[in-house]
This record gives C-alpha cells, structure tokens and sequence, in this order.
C-alpha cells in the first residue's frame, strides 16, 4: 500500500504534527488552526519534538486567551485539567487512555478466505469513532473461523491533510470493509471510490462483538461483494446481507 502524503503546516515536523493535533482534541471550544497559531506565536513557526517541551500551561492559557480577548484561559470554557493534558500530550508524556495490544504478524496467504476489516476507534479496541473524526484503525484479517489484529493505524495526520476522508480512505486502502459508527455521504462516496465497502453500526460495540457479527455474516448470508473478494463465481453469489446496515 502506498503511504499517503502528509501534508502538514511548513517547518511541523511529522512526530510534532501528530502531538499538536491529538492535544487539539483534548483542548474544548480549541480548534487545530487556533491551537497552532498559539504553538508558532510562543515557540516559533518551527516545532519539532524537543520544542514542544519547552510548552507551559501558562504559556497555553495565556496563548488561548489573547485569542479571545481573555486574560485567563479557564474563563472560555477550557479548564485547567483539559489544558494541563494537551501540554503533556505536547511533551509526549501522556499516554494513551488504554494499554492496546501488539499487532500480530500476517503475511498474505496466511488465512485462506479472508477479508481485511478496519474499525473506526477512540477508545481500546472498540468500534466507537466517526469516520471522519476517529483516532484510529484498528486492521483485523477476518475469516470465517479466524481473526487476527494486524494493524493499527492512526488517523490524526489526516487533521493536517487538504482532503481529510481522502486521506483517511487511504490509511485503509488494502481493506475490503471498514466499520463505523457514523459517516456522512461525500465521506462514504470516498470510502466507496477506495473499493472500500463502509458499514455504519451506531451502536458501536467491542471488536471482538463486531467481528463475531461479520463472521457469523460470512458463514450464514455472505453479500455479493465479499463473495466477490472471496473469489465466489457471480452465479452463486447470495443477495440477502445481514452483516449489519451498509452505507448507500
């Protein structure tokens, strides 16, 4: 699969640029532009990871709120704790809200009659996130029988692309399937072009549910287009698709 191309504001470097937009999201009422204007006004325009370091709360507070006309940073709605994780996050000493597990290694052949599945995350190894505002991807090869976790694939630099759901279409361009909990139309129209095949679960779930539920798809009423993939002759494909709601 081909990388795509970050595009980032000039002199971020990429471990930086990953930093800045996951601190963003912990930041309320703080957009990614708002949030680098005040990393470039404080530090310089070039930030790598060493000059993240360098980041107080105070300077964020006091950063945030020249912004908007305040002296405080807590009066616009932010809060001290909020901003006190987005430095750490700036500084690399936030980890993540959950230990994940090690991928598992899978060369292709591996698993005979197999799909790549992406599931759209923020939290753990759930299926909880937008497509076009999730964390990350978690890569699962799915067969009937068997699932293995092989990737997982985050999803900020795409706060840093031109085309955002382009971007992330092609973080998971070698899958077949792609889970989420939501995802509007020009977004799903991407995922589509990518021959990328979006099912919506508003429910979320955990992934270990998610896949039981297309396994169990995959034996009882497999679509026409993972039949398709799995090499199936056009005659014997079945019409009825129970794996879940699949995004027109």
């Amino acid at each position: 699969m081909q990388q795509p191309e970050l595009i980032t504001p000039e002199l971020i470097t990429r471990e930086a640029a990953l930093r800045v937009a996951l601190a963003a999201r912990a930041l309320p009422n703080t957009t990614l532009p708002k949030l680098i204007e005040v990393l470039q006004e404080r530090l310089g325009e070039k930030l790598d990871a060493d000059i993240l370091r360098t980041f107080t709360v105070t300077d964020l507070k006091t950063g945030l709120g020249s912004l908007d006309g305040e002296e405080d940073g807590e009066d616009i709605g932010i809060g001290l704790e909020a901003m006190k994780l987005a430095v750490r996050i700036l500084w690399g000493d936030a980890e993540a809200d959950e230990k994940l597990p090690d991928v598992l290694p899978y060369n292709e052949g591996d698993m005979p009659d197999s799909v790549r599945v992406a599931i759209a995350s923020d939290s753990g190894l759930t299926l909880s996130g937008h497509f076009g505002s999730c964390l990350r991807f978690l890569v699962y090869q799915v067969s009937a029988i068997d699932s293995r976790l092989i990737g997982i694939r985050l999803a900020l630099e795409a706060d840093f692309a031109e085309d955002k759901n382009a971007f992330r279409a092609q973080i998971i361009g070698d899958c077949h399937v792609v889970y989420i909990v939501s995802v509007g139309g020009p977004a799903a129209a991407k995922i589509i072009r990518a021959n990328i095949y979006p099912i919506k679960r508003p429910e979320g779930g955990t992934a270990e549910e998610v896949i039981a539920q297309f396994q169990q798809a995959m034996v009882n009423s497999p679509p026409p287009w993972m039949l398709k993939i799995l090499g199936v002759s056009a005659e014997r494909r079945l019409k009825n698709y129970a794996a879940a709601e699949a995004v027109e």
